[in-house]
């Protein structure tokens, strides 16, 4: 019996970076501040980046500090296509779910934001004591698949190419 498997490879990063900070307020900004200025520095898109750093930064600080252990933020461009970004730290017993909070909650949106922002994140856990909260955001556009047919949204009748 032939037994195939299906593994996604992923090239080595074009550009790199990588930095551990402090799990504080000042390290999550910092963070944010240095994913800001390497994209640029690349020519890369900005916003949904920072947002996704400031949000996995916030959550390593709060949630995920250990005194005296640092947090690393990873950035990783691969063949100017994808960029991952990852944010490890050392309470890996405690793994992120992103749920909906109270409507008058102050906090609870970060993963929400992530999730909305990224084209895909996820969790990884190790080696102990360590988790690696990642996201990747696609920097080619991917292909629309043409529609068939176009409908009129209010009638959902399909609407003519002559006009």
């Amino acid at each position: 019996m032939n037994q195939h498997i299906t593994r996604t490879e992923r090239s080595a990063p074009t550009r790199q970076f990588t930095v551990l900070l402090s799990p504080t307020r000042r390290g999550a900004r910092l963070a944010r501040l240095l994913t800001t200025a390497h994209l640029s520095d690349w020519g890369l898109p900005v916003e949904s980046a920072a947002h996704i750093v400031a949000e996995l930064a916030a959550n390593a600080a709060v949630h995920g500090r250990v005194p005296g252990r640092d947090f690393r933020l990873g950035l990783a461009v691969h063949r100017d296509e994808l960029l991952r970004i990852e944010v490890t730290d050392t309470r890996g017993e405690q793994l992120p779910a992103a749920s909906a909070p109270d409507a008058d909650a102050e906090s609870g949106r970060g993963l929400l934001i992530v999730a909305a922002l990224a084209d895909r994140w996820g969790t990884v856990t190790g080696p102990v004591p360590r988790k690696t909260v990642w996201a990747e955001l696609d920097l080619v556009p991917r292909p629309l698949h043409r529609v068939a047919e176009i409908h009129d949204p209010v009638s959902r009748v399909p609407v003519s190419h002559d006009a």
